[in-house]
């Protein structure tokens, strides 16, 4: 008995035991390891969107002008009639050529069949062969004279067609230069449009970043938080004075949405390469003014965190500030989310 109370007073003496409490067991959760990959290093300048394809469609035949099918700011497809002219007198010229081809088929038609039967004649030796000579000669000319027929058609049908003006591309009207009722000579402007399907971005390249730009030839225009890759990159011979800039032209992809001419925009020239920490796109966490992703802790835990961030790459996104090197990233945002308000799972946003 006195043992067994000596026994509890040592106890006493070292005090009770500690029992570690047992981590929580979390389910694995895929995340993405934060680590600095090589980007292009880009040198950012303004530049305005223009396009490739700007005309103005003139006169190639006199007449007054019929009708007028489209105006400023209209949308014109291509081949479409823009404007079309009183044709009277080249509908006529078409008539009288048509007839004098008509006639000049009958005169070839009859010399032909006139130096047949000559030449068979000859053949025979029934007839001289001046006469077998001018029947050949009266059957060329008649051929010369059937060509130039034809050839008046073609004109008089060019000429026809020129009373209807069409657009060259497909586009939109800047400009229109004559009224219904007007006369116009070959030569007169009638109408200016731009196309909207090849644009490209003019910019001034600082002589400081000339050489690289020149060497590396590649860039992207930046719109609405949008990076679009151009497709070429051409950059002057010669800098402007007295601004000792280059002219750089950078061409959009056919097609590209949300540009339009005029539009200023930013251009990005890569003008070497740098270090960068880049996350997926669909990890971010976009709430209102907050931008942040979902730390996994080591213990398999989450964690909101704040980040700013830059420009985006592909289907991928600069981080400017808010991670570190080695961190993990969750891949899914909505099961982190889910993990964080877990009872198991819980914790305060924030390093």
């Amino acid at each position: 008995m006195c043992a067994a109370a000596a026994l509890v007073v040592a106890g006493c003496g070292r005090g009770p035991r500690s029992v570690p409490a047992e981590s929580p067991a979390y389910p694995p959760l895929a995340s993405v390891l934060v680590a600095p990959v090589t980007v292009p290093a880009e040198r950012r300048l303004d530049g305005v969107v223009e396009a490739i394809n700007h005309a103005t469609v003139a006169a190639q035949t006199s007449g007054r002008v019929a009708a007028i099918n489209f105006d400023v700011g209209d949308y014109v497809p291509a081949n479409a009639v823009i404007i079309r002219l009183r044709g009277t007198e080249q509908h006529a010229g078409l008539a009288a050529a048509e007839a004098a081809l008509r006639e000049a088929q009958a005169r070839a038609s009859e010399a032909d069949t006139r130096y047949r039967r000559i030449r068979d004649m000859y053949e025979r030796e029934v007839v001289p062969k001046a006469t077998y000579d001018q029947a050949t000669a009266d059957r060329d000319a008649a051929l010369a004279r059937l060509g130039a027929a034809r050839a008046a058609v073609l004109a008089a049908r060019q000429g026809v067609d020129y009373t209807e003006i069409r657009a060259p591309y497909a586009g939109v009207v800047t400009q229109r230069l004559v009224q219904v009722g007007e006369t116009v000579v070959p030569g007169t402007p009638l109408m200016s449009g731009v196309s909207l399907q090849r644009l490209r971005v003019v910019v001034d390249v600082p002589q400081s970043i000339a050489d690289p730009v020149r060497k590396i030839l590649k860039g992207a225009v930046y719109l609405d938080g949008r990076r679009t890759e151009a497709t070429q990159v051409t950059v002057f011979p010669i800098a402007s004075t007295p601004s000792n800039t280059f002219r750089a032209w950078l061409d959009l992809p056919q097609g590209a949405p949300g540009f339009y001419p005029g539009m200023l925009v930013k251009v990005g020239f890569v003008v070497g390469e740098r270090q960068a920490l880049l996350v997926p796109d669909s990890s971010v966490v976009r709430r209102s003014e907050v931008t942040a992703v979902y730390l996994v802790k080591p213990d398999g835990s989450t964690m909101l965190q704040q980040v700013r961030l830059g420009e985006p790459l592909g289907d991928r996104v600069e981080v400017l500030s808010g991670l570190r090197p080695g961190d993990r990233v969750a891949a899914d945002p909505l099961a982190a989310m889910r993990r964080l308000e877990s009872p198991s799972g819980g914790v305060s946003a924030g390093r």
